[in-house]
């Protein structure tokens, strides 16, 4: 136990003297992971997939504001959208007005929700979102996450359903222009998970934000439950395909992941819990004080020999 802790404070040290370049260097990961994923599920537009164009975009959003990889990725999304059929681009273009303006009105912060969610999704792992955010995030979060999860649903229609789009006529646009509107908000698995995660989302928070023992793996725990259970209740209520043993399973390895970050983000040491009573002109205070688990890291010393008095002796 004393390793992991003497490694996660070399790990912190190292975050903090080096901020500005791991900053740089995991927005331009983040960013070329999100287009690479995009180019291989859509990759209408051959111009977009070309290894020089993804990485200039990769570069700009590491040098610009976190959320210009949303905007990023919502472009190459809408370009190869539009190589594919106009009405397809303007369809996820009118979702992405209207996503865009919930997004930046309630969690502008959240930028790592709206684009780890669809990597997680294609992944296997969307349940590990609404845990993390939960814990680490406040209740508007599940509107970045439920903005991710329209995301993955809407990439994963257009790609599966590429050879039905692409009618010349007006009336037949007009018609195609209604399917897929359809297809995408009607999406009753897209409802059951995006509701189900907006619930446990604010479980997780309401939970590890409580004075208890152990809040935050109680709040994982629960999480985990009330995930499984909601996706159960609404897969029945909706008859979706979602399958239950994948939820299960994915919601397991997600708890199991969060446990790792309660450690690096949470490590309280309860046995030395204290609990302060004070006053002032007009209240009482009751504070309750948990410590946090630290280890002072060894440093290294360097012994200098003088070669030149060793000779001499």
């Amino acid at each position: 136990m004393t390793s992991l802790l003497e490694f996660k404070q070399y790990i912190k040290r190292f975050y903090i003297n080096n901020e500005t370049y791991l900053t740089y260097v995991w927005k331009f990961l983040l960013s070329l992971i999100s287009i690479a994923v995009i180019n291989n599920k859509l990759g209408y537009m051959s111009s977009l997939n070309n290894m020089a164009i993804v990485l200039m975009a990769s570069l700009l959003c590491a040098i610009l504001p976190a959320n210009f990889i949303i905007v990023a990725s919502a472009a190459f999304i809408l370009g190869h959208l539009f190589s594919l059929a106009p009405e397809c681009a303007l369809v996820a273009a009118i979702i992405f007005v209207l996503m865009f303006l919930l997004y930046f009105r309630f969690s502008p912060k959240d930028t790592l929700a709206v684009v780890l969610t669809p990597l997680f999704y294609f992944v296997g792992l969307p349940y590990v979102m609404p845990l993390a955010m939960g814990l680490l995030g406040t209740p508007a979060s599940m509107v970045s996450v439920g903005f991710g999860i329209v995301i993955s649903f809407m990439i994963s229609y257009f790609s599966s359903n590429a050879t039905a789009f692409g009618s010349d006529g007006v009336e037949e646009a007009a018609n195609e222009f209604q399917s897929i509107v359809s297809g995408i908000t009607g999406n009753k698995s897209m409802i059951v998970l995006v509701a189900a995660f907006a619930i446990t989302i604010v479980i997780v928070y309401l939970i590890r934000r409580s004075s208890v023992d152990n809040s935050w793996k109680i709040a994982i725990s629960a999480g985990a439950i009330s995930l499984i259970i909601c996706i159960l209740v609404g897969n029945l209520i909706f008859d979706t395909d979602i399958a239950l043993v994948g939820v299960i399973v994915g919601t397991v390895v997600s708890a199991l992941l969060m446990l790792v970050v309660e450690f690096f983000s949470f490590s309280l040491d309860y046995s030395r819990t204290e609990k302060v009573q004070f006053e002032d002109d007009e209240y009482y205070y009751y504070v309750k004080a948990v410590p946090k688990v630290t280890v002072s890291t060894p440093e290294r010393r360097v012994k200098k020999i003088n070669r030149a008095r060793e000779q001499r002796r």
